[in-house]
C-alpha cells in the first residue's frame, strides 16, 4: 500500500511528444532547485495553475511493520523542470519554494535527456537513480520498450544497467537490461576506429 498515491507528475502527456521549445516560441525549459523536500508541493502548485512542468519519480519499496510500504521519490532531489516563457520563472520564484534557477544553454539537449527519463518512466521499468556519472561504454537499445535510446552502460555486481544521462545536472537514472538488447552505439564504433 503506497504512503501516497502517484500524483502527476508531468503536466500533460504530449509534453515531449513535441520538438524541442525554442525562444521563437517563447517556450523555454527552466531547471528549478527547490528548496529541501519542496519538488512535490511545487509540482502541485504547477499542475493547479495549469503550466507546464515534468518532475522524474521512481517508485520505492521496503518491508517495514510487517507490510509492504510504498512511496514515489524524485529521481533528481532538488530539482524540478519547467517549460515556458519568462513569466513561469517569476511564478516560480514567487511560491518561494525554489532555491536557485539553473540557466539551460542547451535547450534541445535538455529536451532530448527528459524526454528520455520520460520515455523510461512509461516503460514501467524500475528506475534507479544515479548520481555523478562517469564515462563508460556507450550503447544503444536494440530490443525491448527502450528500443532506440542511446547512452552508456555500467556494472553493477552482475548486473548490466542502462544509464540515461540528464547532462546539465550530471545525474541520471538506470535501468537494468541484458547484454543482447544492447549494441555499442554507432557514433562510439566510428570514433573508435
Amino acid at each position: 500500500m503506497p504512503l501516497l498515491d502517484l500524483e502527476p507528475f508531468v503536466s500533460s502527456d504530449d509534453l515531449f511528444s513535441s520538438p524541442s521549445p525554442s525562444s521563437e516560441t517563447g517556450a523555454l525549459w527552466w531547471v528549478l532547485h527547490t528548496r529541501p523536500r519542496a519538488e512535490k508541493a511545487l509540482a502541485r502548485k504547477l499542475y493547479e495553475s495549469g503550466h507546464d512542468f515534468f518532475l522524474p519519480l521512481h517508485k520505492n519499496r521496503w518491508y517495514a511493520n510487517g507490510r509492504w510500504r510504498t512511496s514515489y521519490l524524485p529521481l533528481f532531489p532538488g530539482y524540478l523542470f519547467v517549460q515556458g516563457d519568462g513569466g513561469i520563472r517569476d511564478f516560480v520564484l514567487a511560491t518561494n519554494q525554489v532555491a536557485h534557477v539553473l540557466p539551460v544553454v542547451d535547450q534541445a539537449g535538455l529536451h532530448t535527456d527528459l524526454a528520455a527519463v520520460y520515455r523510461a518512466m512509461q516503460s514501467g521499468m524500475l528506475l534507479v537513480p544515479e548520481e555523478r556519472l562517469y564515462p563508460g561504454a556507450a550503447v544503444e537499445i536494440v530490443a525491448g520498450p527502450l528500443k532506440g535510446l542511446k547512452g552508456t552502460i555500467l556494472r553493477r555486481g552482475k548486473e548490466t544497467r542502462f544509464v540515461i544521462e540528464v547532462r546539465l545536472l550530471q545525474r541520471g537514472v538506470s535501468v537494468a537490461l541484458e547484454g543482447w538488447m544492447l549494441r555499442p552505439s554507432v557514433s562510439a564504433a566510428s570514433s573508435a576506429g
